[in-house]
Formats: C-alpha cells, sequence, structure tokens
C-alpha cells in the first residue's frame, strides 16, 4: 500500500464531498465487480458531476500514482471495470445529463452515465433513435457502450458506436482535456483519435462527454422466426439473406444445444430437429415492407428448412421472440459458472466454427451454447462450468480461441478483452502492433494509471508495480 495513502484520502476529500465518496470497505465492494464474476476491492469510488471534476481527479490520482478505473453500471463481461491493486473507481453513474439533441443536424451530445435505454426515449420523442442497442440496454451506459465498442443486433445493418459518434470530450492520463471529432458526419483533419479511444475500455482515456449520430426511426417493422435441419442450412440461409438488397435490422442466430436448453428450461415449442434457429427483422417504409419482408422469407428458404413464420401482430413478435429472450435466464440454471465468449468469423464460416466448437465441447466434456448475432458472424460462445471443471475450461477456451483464428475471425465483437482474454491477444495481433500500442498507450497515459493490467498481457513489471 503506498506510503502516503493517508494524504491522498485527503485530497480526495477536498474533491468530494461526502455523498459523493465512498471509502467505506462495505460501501466500495459492490463497485469491485462486474458481470465477469471478478472481483478487487477498489480504494475508493468517487462520483463525479463533471468534466472539471473528472479533470482534478486525475490530476490528483497523477500525483500520488494511484490507479484510477472509469465505471459505468458494470455490466461488461471480461472484467474490464474491475480494479486492480490499490486503485479508486471513478463510476459516472452521476453524469447522467443529455445536454442537447439536434434533429436538424441528427446529432445528440450526452454524459457518459447516461443509460442506452434513456438515450433511445429521447432521440424516439423526436423521431430518431441511436443504433448501438446492447441486451443489456436498459441499465448499461453510454460510457460502457463505447468502451467496448458494445453494438448488439442492429449493427449488422446500422454500425458500432465507433461508425455512430461524431465525437467526443475526454481526460487524458496526464489530466489534459482532448476533444475528439466533429459536429458533422464528414471530416478528414488530422486522426481519426475518436474511433482509437472507442472500444479502448478506459486505458487511453475518461469520456466525460459524447457527440452522437442519430439515425430516423422507420416507419414499420416485421419479424420473422426460422428453424432448419442443420448449422449449414442456416449458414446457406443467412449468406442468401445478406445478398439481398435491403439487409436486416436483426439476424439472430441459435445453434442446436441452446434451442434443446430453452425448449427444456422454458417450455418453448420449437421443433425436435431443429439444430439451428434465426431470427430476422426488417424495418423500413410500411408501403414496401411486406414485399421486402416476403424476399427475405424467400431467402431464408433453402434446403434443410424446417419452419418459417412471419409475425402478423405485436404479441406473436414476443412470441417469436421468447426463445432467443429465455436463452440467457436458461443458461444461468444448468452451471454455476458461465463462461461468456464473443467471437467473430466471416459468416461463410459459422458452421465450421460450430462444428469446432461441438468437438471440443465433447473432448473436454464441457456444454457450449451458441448464439448471437449471425449477420456479421459475431457468436456468443458459452462454456457451462462445474466449479471442478475450471482448469481444464482454462485449456478448452484456448482451444476455442485458437480454433476463431483458424477461422480468420476475432478474438472480440462487442465485449472487448479486459482481463479475461489479455493473455490471448498475442493470437490474433503480432509484436509489431502490441508495441505500436504500447506505445500510444504511453503517450496518452504517460504513468499507466488508466485502467492498468487490462487489454495487454501483463508483464512481470507492470505485475509488481500492480499488485497483481
Amino acid at each position: 500500500m503506498p506510503d502516503n495513502l493517508d494524504d491522498f484520502i485527503q485530497q480526495l476529500k477536498r474533491l468530494y464531498n461526502d455523498k459523493s465518496l465512498f471509502l467505506d470497505p462495505a460501501d466500495c465492494w459492490t463497485y469491485g465487480y462486474d458481470n465477469s464474476r471478478r472481483h478487487k476491492e477498489p480504494l475508493a469510488v468517487v462520483f463525479p458531476v463533471s468534466h472539471q471534476q473528472i479533470v482534478e481527479t486525475v490530476q490528483l490520482c497523477n500525483t500520488y500514482q494511484i490507479a484510477i478505473t472509469a465505471r459505468g453500471s458494470g455490466t461488461g463481461t471480461t472484467g474490464a471495470s474491475v480494479p486492480s491493486h490499490h486503485a479508486i473507481i471513478l463510476s459516472t453513474q452521476k453524469m447522467d445529463k443529455i445536454i442537447n439533441i439536434d434533429p436538424d443536424n441528427r446529432t445528440m451530445v450526452v454524459e457518459p452515465g447516461v443509460t442506452n435505454q434513456a438515450i433511445q426515449q429521447a432521440a424516439g420523442d423526436v423521431g430518431f433513435f441511436w443504433p448501438p442497442d446492447p441486451t443489456s440496454s436498459s441499465i448499461c451506459t453510454l460510457g460502457g457502450n463505447l468502451a467496448y465498442n458494445s453494438a448488439g443486433p442492429r449493427a449488422v445493418k446500422y454500425g458500432t458506436p465507433r461508425e455512430n459518434t461524431l465525437g467526443l470530450t475526454c481526460i487524458m492520463g496526464d489530466g489534459k482535456t482532448l476533444k475528439t471529432g466533429t459536429y458533422t458526419t464528414k471530416s478528414v483533419v488530422g486522426y481519426d483519435l475518436t474511433r482509437l479511444i472507442i472500444g479502448s475500455e478506459g486505458t487511453l482515456a475518461i469520456i466525460s462527454q459524447a457527440t452522437l449520430k442519430l439515425t430516423p426511426l422507420a416507419e414499420a417493422k416485421r419479424t420473422l422466426q426460422a428453424t432448419y435441419q442443420s448449422i449449414q442450412a442456416a449458414a446457406n440461409a443467412i449468406a442468401r439473406i445478406m445478398a439481398q438488397p435491403i439487409t436486416p435490422c436483426a439476424l439472430e442466430f441459435m445453434d442446436g444445444t441452446a434451442i434443446s436448453l430453452v425448449k427444456d428450461q422454458a417450455k418453448l415449442d420449437l421443433p425436435d430437429q431443429a439444430q439451428a434457429l434465426l431470427m430476422i427483422e426488417v424495418d423500413g417504409d410500411q408501403s414496401g415492407l411486406d414485399n421486402i419482408a416476403n424476399k427475405i422469407a424467400t431467402s431464408a428458404s433453402v434446403d434443410g428448412l424446417i419452419s418459417i413464420h412471419l409475425a402478423e401482430t405485436d404479441e406473436q413478435v414476443k412470441q417469436l421472440w421468447a426463445a432467443r429472450k429465455a436463452l440467457s435466464p436458461s443458461l444461468r440454471k444448468v452451471a454455476p459458472k458461465k463462461i461468456n465468449e464473443d467471437v467473430v468469423v466471416p459468416v461463410s464460416n459459422i458452421p465450421q466454427l460450430i462444428d469446432g466448437l461441438q468437438a471440443l465441447s465433447k473432448q473436454y466434456q464441457i456444454p457450449i451454447i451458441n448464439f448471437g448475432h449471425a449477420g456479421n458472424g459475431n457468436i456468443h460462445v458459452n462454456l457451462l462450468v462445474q466449479l471442478d471443471q475450471l482448469d481444464i475450461a482454462n485449456s478448452c477456451l484456448a482451444d476455442v480461441f485458437q480454433l476463431v483464428i483458424k477461422l480468420n475471425g476475432s478474438l472480440s465483437g462487442e465485449h472487448g478483452i479486459g482481463l479475461e482474454k489479455r493473455d490471448y491477444i498475442n493470437l490474433e495481433l503480432d509484436n509489431t502492433a502490441i508495441d505500436i500500442m504500447k506505445k500510444i498507450k504511453q503517450q496518452f497515459d504517460p504513468l499507466g494509471i488508466l485502467n492498468p493490467d487490462k487489454v495487454f498481457p501483463l508483464t512481470e513489471k507492470n505485475a509488481c508495480q500492480t499488485g497483481s
């Protein structure tokens, strides 16, 4: 523990009142974990209410060389918001203002603590939406969405936060303020620092404000559910659907093990022989949407199709989505430990990925449930592990990542690297790329106080510095 910790705490008390500073371990405890179920108790938790307060907090942490981890709602699954040894948590919970909505220019300026749901509601009131829509949208914050580049189902048509964020105001590791991007949708002045910071998991800067690019709401939406005899048949359907001039606004996938699970746990009526399920949504003008939905249904009708249903009412939409929504709660009932990864492969390689995952499941005797965003090959791989299987689960996970790279894929589509995947990134990135990234990190954060230990594999030096 730092020798001058008491002095540091006294300085924190000068910056924050009692309601905006937690020091009691009982109060701090809950801010030390995220949905990865990893935990490390922070030294303190601070709740800034302004950009300037973040600036002063970072400057103070620099002076005392105290690590600082920014945190939204803690819905991430990779441990990126779990503090390192002797670190404080900076919660953006109280920075939850929507500063400005500009329908004429299709923009919204917001603080990082605003929930995704609040953004959607505010944008919807003026006829727009912000495309990123993670599953946890009701509670996850904008800051977290940007930190992970979290997108959700709509990314297949509308893109990720990187494509839907125009600019940022943020604080670098030395306490300097950095403004990136523009208020316009076109600009080629200098390097694109906005896209660099988005997805950096709080290791480069702490975001205090973001300018979002809004998209007009579609007049209507149509929802279809299709089941198939094989993964290959579903993949053929995905390829045909994605070749259409109209891109679906959602194209979700479940494999046979996922289907069996929801049938057993949620008592849903799905065909016994189904080995793959697709949820498909299209949006657009009301006048031509039925025709578009019919074309999508035709594209989805490949050899191996078991059934396809088009929802006619809102209630039918809910019924068709019931299988997908029942999946995550069902997973929690099967095993005490769930290892949730979000790998990406080219769409054409989805069958090989699923076949390989099934083989690994059999080899290691670990159930593996697969679902995700089929339109861009982003598959959520869930290892359901008993407590006495943790060691072999790690070996299985390493083989999963090897398989993904072999199929020209990526280790993460939207969950990030954090602590969970940092030891595997050299499978995807060569030494030159990692070295450049570390030098970028040093330019943004000279003392290495911003969310240390994340993204890059630990070296003996930084492990000693952080006590990990």
